[in-house]
């Protein structure tokens, strides 16, 4: 083999490994779409969960089946591995701003101000329930600790993630929550109150968004927040270490992940659906406490799978949806507000659990397709292409569509 051979093979093969290693991240991506929206539906379909009550219209054993179900595989595990994937991603996101010349830190906080107005209008006029605006403000830290050595990360990571456990765990010992919770009535008084206002107008509609920010707020500062800086850090070390790149599937270790993620995570899970789920502070220290090892077990699986000739299409229909997470995340708010709000199809409260379940997953099979033919014709998603404006800057090379063109390697 002559030199320039040699050259083209090894470029040829970087870029096939590095090609690989993306569809891999996009890929988990979609699949941490999936357990988002099926958890999201629930609060899109009626005020009831957001006011920690069961609806007593739904209370037959499959209802009940399925909320179980969903607690024990679904709930807290897939917020987990998105938070870890956003780590991850910042690292490309630095490797990309390096290979451009570009000043790192301006332009990740122009990106993370483009996140939080996009949160704030998510927030208000699609879903009570955003996760981008907390993304935005924890990324602040992140971008101040990314030059922080791997061990130190690991450590802050560990000692947050500890504090969240051990507050859970005080919280559900020592505090009376009766004393500051509502009563049965009162919740179901509550639940009936704000499916009602879904059913309303605008004006209703965005009310019933924006009362729910105090809780929101809340819960951000106490547990999103705290629990996504710790899988943002471990992100962050994982994507530095390039512990995705090259993963053939048959490595060990993950066998070993399952091993212990599956029973320990499933256990964990049990406990928490058994023990009163979000309204009680021990069943959610339990959840918390071994969602991470069921979500790492689930990463296993899905790697061996979509390294195995018999599962490899796994990885092709669930990449598109993941490359453009952000418009797929935003879409399936709105979908769930043309469906089930006054302004749309007005089904609030009147669609089960196994229906909302069945409903989260057509839609996902929907949004699967759909990604794939918009990336045949466009490099980026709606939003990805704003966001990316916003961090970039105009760039007249940049446009949304490019027919013919194959994806940008890294974004």
């Amino acid at each position: 083999m002559d030199v320039s051979a040699g050259a083209i093979g090894a470029t040829a093969s970087r870029s096939t490994s590095a090609g690989q290693r993306l569809h891999d991240l996009d890929a988990l991506r979609g699949f941490a779409l999936l357990g988002i929206f099926v958890v999201n539906i629930t609060f899109m379909a009626s005020g009831y969960p957001g006011n920690l009550i069961t609806d007593p219209a739904f209370s037959s054993v499959l209802d009940d089946a399925a909320r179980f179900l969903s607690a024990v595989f679904v709930d807290m595990k897939f917020y987990i591995l998105f938070s870890f994937l956003f780590g991850y991603s910042f690292t490309l996101q630095m490797a990309a701003a390096g290979r451009a010349g570009a000043a790192f830190a301006p332009r990740m906080l122009r990106r993370i101000a483009g996140l939080f107005i996009l949160g704030a209008l998510h927030t208000a006029l699609l879903y009570g329930g955003d996760i981008l605006m907390t993304y935005a403000v924890v990324c602040l830290v992140l971008l101040a600790m990314r030059r922080v050595r791997d061990r130190t990360a690991l450590r802050v990571a560990g000692v947050l993630y500890g504090i969240v456990l051990l507050s859970l765990l005080a919280s559900g010992l020592f505090v009376d929550s009766s004393a500051f919770l509502p009563t049965r009535a009162e919740a179901l008084a509550n639940a009936e109150n704000a499916t009602a206002a879904m059913l309303g107008g605008w004006g209703d509609v965005i009310g019933h968004h924006l009362s729910g920010l105090p809780f929101l707020v809340l819960q951000s500062a106490t547990f999103q927040g705290p629990t996504a800086l710790a899988m943002f850090l471990i992100g962050m070390v994982a994507g530095r270490r390039r512990l995705l790149a090259g993963v053939s599937g048959h490595e060990p270790v993950l066998r070993r992940i399952q091993w212990i993620g599956f029973p320990a995570g499933v256990a964990g899970g049990v406990v928490y659906a058994l023990g009163g789920g979000n309204g009680e502070s021990l069943a959610v220290g339990a959840s918390a406490a071994t969602a991470p090892l069921l979500t790492a077990a689930y990463v296993a699986t899905l790697l061996r799978m979509m390294h195995s000739p018999r599962f490899g299409f796994v990885r092709s229909a669930l990449a598109p949806a993941g490359r453009i997470a952000l418009t797929n995340y935003l879409g399936q708010s709105l979908l769930g507000l043309l469906i089930f709000s006054g302004i749309g199809l007005g089904l609030a409260g009147r669609v089960s659990p196994v229906g909302t379940t069945v409903l989260a997953l057509l839609i996902f099979a929907a949004q699967l397709a759909v990604s794939a033919w918009w990336l045949r014709h466009h490099r980026y998603g709606p939003a990805e292409w704003a966001l990316r404006r916003v961090t970039n800057g105009p760039d007249p090379l940049d446009a949304p569509v490019r027919p013919g063109r194959p994806p940008a390697v890294a974004d």
